[in-house]
């Protein structure tokens, strides 16, 4: 049975936590497997942004998460997806 651990993290006030984010991330970085970054970028750059991880270990990913929402404006959420 095949699992997957996904964190999606939104991060508000993007220009002032991105650098603590980011910090955090790479900390961890041996357990992502998978970044992706979403903002709105038409006109103006978002302060707003959404990032999805997928994480490699389960227990390590609860750490992560836990320091992410430590962070003031981050709100970040750990769902694991198994097949039959």
């Amino acid at each position: 049975m095949a699992c997957y651990n996904i964190m999606a993290v939104l991060v508000n006030h993007r220009s002032k936590n991105a650098s603590d984010v980011q910090e955090t991330l790479t900390k961890h970085g041996c357990n992502i497997k998978m970044r992706l970054g979403l903002h709105e970028a038409e006109n103006v750059c978002s302060e707003e942004g959404l990032i999805i991880l997928q994480l490699s270990d389960e227990k390590e990913a609860k750490v992560l998460e836990k320091e992410l929402n430590e962070i003031p404006g981050v709100n970040a959420k750990t769902i694991e997806l198994c097949s039959d």
